[in-house]
């Protein structure tokens, strides 16, 4: 999974500069927003409870968490917020799906047409690459902690694998087991960085060290769009590729 962990550490990397600007504030306000949609109360909405743990690491105001929740729920300002996923191929026909989230879908397909157009891809049909992805729940773990004690309760849990990255640990669990191993890791007291359900391609597609900066340059730009939410690829980045700051 060389390609997927060189995305995940890229994307682990912008997160940090994304959050020294505020600028990861916009996608997880849309994230409560919708995942309010199921009730206002997290517990009884394990979504809406993940979107409240990025916003708390996120050090967003206790008043902006609870406007959008409000807004989500019902119980306040209504918001017209749709989920819309878009698929197409990249640079050397790699499969790109796109999450977003918006309150113009005009708005929202001609950004993300134009740019799949903008670096030599081009906007497919519904299910035209969404089969080639599974759902799956990501857990980043902070270096600090045990990697052995980590194995150790990763094992336990029913998780379905454990790999060391660059920046941190990360645990790949089943979808449905998700929840329960977030709620396990804090038994333990374990500190995480990141954790969500996010799409991993069963099926990578290899790149030479040009092509994948060429991918890269529209993963990149999607993953800016203020409507995108998550950018997914089945591209796998050769071990050499060096990323550019």
């Amino acid at each position: 999974m060389a390609g997927h962990s060189k995305w995940a550490n890229i994307k682990h990397r912008k997160a940090r500069q994304d959050a020294s600007r505020g600028k990861v504030w916009t996608k997880v306000i849309r994230e409560i927003t919708v995942a309010a949609k199921d009730g206002p109360d997290p517990n009884d909405n394990p979504r809406l409870r993940l979107a409240l743990e990025k916003a708390n690491a996120a050090n967003m105001p206790k008043d902006t968490i609870k406007r959008a929740i409000e807004k989500g729920s019902g119980t306040g300002e209504t918001g017209q917020l749709q989920e819309i996923i878009f698929e197409g191929y990249g640079p050397g026909g790699v499969a790109i799906l796109v999450e977003t989230m918006t309150d113009n879908r005009n708005r929202t397909v001609s950004d993300v047409r134009h740019a799949f157009s903008k670096f030599g891809g081009n906007l497919g049909t519904d299910g035209s690459v969404a089969y080639l992805f599974k759902k799956l729940g990501l857990i980043h773990v902070a270096k600090e902690f045990s990697e052995e004690k980590l194995m150790e309760i990763v094992i336990e849990s029913g998780a379905i694998d454990f790999t060391d990255e660059e920046d941190f640990f990360e645990v790949t669990t089943e979808a449905n087991d998700f929840n329960k191993i977030i709620d396990i890791f804090k038994e333990n007291q374990i500190k995480y960085l990141n954790a969500e359900l996010t799409l991993r391609a069963e099926t990578l597609v290899n790149l030479d060290n040009e092509m994948s900066e060429k991918v890269l340059n529209i993963m990149e730009f999607m993953d800016d769009l203020d409507d995108v939410q998550e950018v997914h690829t089945n591209a796998e980045f050769p071990d050499n590729f060096e990323v550019k700051d």
